[in-house]
């Protein structure tokens, strides 16, 4: 790596201090921007699974892993319980279940969403849940053998299509936030009691991004996008940096960063996926009309890359704009891909696999397999390890189940 992008790799990583090389404790992985550690060596080729465990109701969370166990969301429509699941790395066994809501599923969801679509977030002492219920969202604390430590009402939440923000951990806080119909929330919690420190109010809009923490002109910020706007927060007190006019009414996508710029991207309702420089000035560099909606986008080398809900594949010059190719992989994307070294990974909603070079010079597919009816939940890749939530089709009859890859 050249001295200027060692910089810029400097300037967007905010590491989680109790991480572990081979662990996975927030949505996005390590730093927050879909990048999985250098030096693994995952499988290309998704063959034959370590494991494969039984999953109950229906749910599209991405999981976490943490000290030799995986933890995940999930949700059972027909009991209405809304859970925490622990398993065994290694095996894949069940270590505990913790139900952290039961009943009050009032409200219609989307088809494409589920009541339990958050991926957890982990201190390495407690477990973060983000859950919607009886018209609320909540933030609840586990601790590492399921126990309710506390549990924190965020606002009134009135569902338009689901909700699945997750959380993220900054020093000695828990952030958390749930934009809706009813006047959202963006809130830091106490990581120990659940107090909250802090709180933004928003707009009366429906909107999914999770809060991402990264480092760009020179300092922590907090963004988010959606509600017509771009913010940037302190994530130490709350306090607004800088809020721009720029993101569509609904955005999904966590954002990412070069240290310069961070770019963001909407679907509802207009498309755009745009270049703003994090310094405050207003600047929008560059924009495009391309729909990245749903998929989260990844950066490396100085280009963007993205896979687009469509299924077409696309980079992009991050400084200039400029598209480098834009080719097809097939059927529709809701799962965000995940890079490793020069390879990124995304799954189709129909269950399909790609794994394709991190090239400014075109699409290189290396594999291609189905390893399910349907997959929706991001996959996470840690120690050398893939981790997937599938679902699978008899008939009408749906199931799912949690699958590790990788030795």
């Amino acid at each position: 790596m050249n001295l200027k992008l060692l910089v810029v790799a400097l300037f967007s990583i905010i590491p989680l201090t109790f991480a572990q090389a081979d662990d996975w404790l927030q949505w996005r992985g390590p730093n927050g921007n879909g990048m999985a550690e250098d030096g693994q060596n995952p499988p290309t080729k998704l063959e034959k699974p370590k494991w494969s465990v039984d999953l109950t109701g229906r749910s599209h969370g991405t999981p976490i892993v943490a000290k030799g166990r995986v933890y995940l969301a999930a949700a059972d429509e027909e009991k209405q319980t809304q859970s925490t699941l622990c398993f065994d790395r290694k095996s894949g066994k069940e270590i505990w279940k913790t139900v952290v809501h039961e009943g009050s599923f009032k409200q219609k969801l989307n088809k494409k969403g589920t009541w339990a679509s958050s991926s957890p977030a982990t201190d390495g002492e407690r477990i973060f849940v983000n859950f919607v219920n009886n018209k609320s969202a909540f933030t609840t604390a586990l601790d590492l053998n399921g126990k309710q430590l506390w549990q924190t009402k965020i606002c009134d939440y009135k569902v338009h299509q689901a909700y699945g923000s997750s959380p993220t951990i900054y020093k000695n806080l828990v952030i958390v936030s749930a934009d809706n119909k009813l006047g959202g929330a963006i809130s830091g919690l106490d990581r120990k009691t659940g107090d909250v420190v802090w709180t933004v109010k928003r707009e009366k809009e429906p909107n999914y991004p999770s809060p991402i923490i990264l480092k760009a002109a020179g300092k922590d910020q907090l963004f988010m996008t959606g509600t017509k706007k771009v913010t940037s927060i302190d994530p130490a007190t709350g306090a607004i940096n800088w809020e721009i006019d720029g993101a569509t009414t609904e955005c999904v996508t966590t954002t990412v960063t070069d240290g310069k710029r961070i770019y963001s991207s909407g679907g509802y309702p207009k498309n755009h996926v745009a270049a703003i420089e994090a310094d405050g000035s207003g600047k929008i560099s560059w924009e495009t009309k391309d729909r990245v909606y749903v998929p989260s986008m990844l950066i490396k080398d100085g280009f963007l890359f993205a896979v687009m809900d469509s299924g077409v594949a696309i980079c992009w010059n991050a400084e200039t704009g400029d598209e480098q190719w834009k080719a097809r992989l097939g059927g529709n994307f809701s799962a965000s891909p995940i890079l490793v070294g020069e390879n990124i990974y995304a799954a189709n909603e129909s269950g399909t696999v790609y794994v394709f070079k991190a090239s400014t010079s075109g699409l290189e597919v290396i594999s291609e397999q189905k390893i399910g009816d349907a997959i929706f939940a991001s996959p996470v890749i840690c120690g050398g390890q893939i981790f997937l939530r599938v679902a699978d089709f008899t008939g009408d009859k749906r199931s799912e189940r949690l699958v590790c890859f990788g030795e």
